[in-house]
């Protein structure tokens, strides 16, 4: 192997002269992910990205304003951004995401249990391996902003997000009646409310695998491997995949991700 050092390295380079700082710092948010909301507005897909979290929240019911009651306090909330990149590390996706500062709930005052099961990795890939002995089509499906789908039992309340405060209501908070992202109970109400829904449509749950789920006999059976948001579905029927297809997108607001490719880090040919 040869070596070489920086100065044979600059020898081969030419000097790239930026106009300005305020040059260098558009080309370092755009390639970056911003770490607060000053930095993120100076992007408009990240402002896009921000206003179509805003939107699902809205849409899906999550909040009302209201007056803070005594003896509650406000749970604050932050922007958290990830750029999402597929398996040759390509930026397909700006997400925005609002995340509650759940580190300051206190048990059994916010929330009670936690608990949220997901498929383990040696499932998926045993699941994996089925598929390909038998020849079916692994196909992969993603809730959008699934854990606002999760209903709360506990009155929580938060402060209003930043960069999208009311005027003239600045001192009214947001009362929960769905969860967010960050709460310490949040994965529990998804996983609840999707496990209902999944028992309403004919699924079974594994008795020893709490996250894998299982409809119909034969050639007419589905399953399904559930890890938080993102769903596999497999079986011998394309057909009855396309109806579990349809089903869970007049239930929820999903992302039809087509044939399975790329998952929890396992590339599948």
């Amino acid at each position: 192997m040869r070596f070489r050092n920086l100065n044979e390295v600059y020898d081969e380079t030419s000097e790239v002269d930026l106009a300005s700082d305020l040059e260098l710092g558009a080309l370092l948010a755009m390639m970056e992910e911003p770490s607060t909301y000053q930095e993120a507005t100076g992007n408009v897909e990240w402002v896009a990205a921000m206003d179509s979290e805003i939107q699902s929240i809205c849409k899906n019911g999550t909040w009302e304003l209201a007056e803070l009651l005594s003896g509650h306090k406000p749970i604050g909330l932050k922007w958290v951004y990830k750029l999402k990149r597929n398996s040759v590390g390509e930026v397909i996706k700006h997400k925005a995401r609002l995340v509650a500062k759940g580190y300051v709930q206190k048990h059994g005052v916010d929330f009670d249990e936690v608990f949220a099961p997901v498929a383990r990795l040696d499932t998926i890939r045993l699941l994996l391996a089925l598929d390909a002995n038998r020849g079916w089509q692994v196909h992969n499906l993603d809730v959008k902003s699934a854990f606002l789908n999760g209903e709360l039992e506990e009155e929580v309340y938060v402060s209003p997000p930043e960069g999208y405060v009311q005027k003239g209501k600045e001192k009214m908070v947001l009362k929960l009646s769905k969860a967010l992202y960050g709460l310490r109970q949040a994965p529990r109400a998804w996983n609840i409310r999707l496990d209902k829904s999944l028992k309403k449509l004919g699924f079974r749950k594994c008795p020893s695998e709490a996250a894998v789920y299982k409809r119909g006999i034969g050639n007419s059976a589905v399953v399904l491997g559930v890890y938080v948001d993102d769903l596999i579905v497999t079986g011998e029927n394309p057909g009855e995949i396309d109806l579990f297809k349809k089903q869970m997108t007049s239930e929820f607001d999903m992302s039809d991700l087509g044939l399975l490719s790329f998952y929890l880090g396992i590339e599948v040919e």
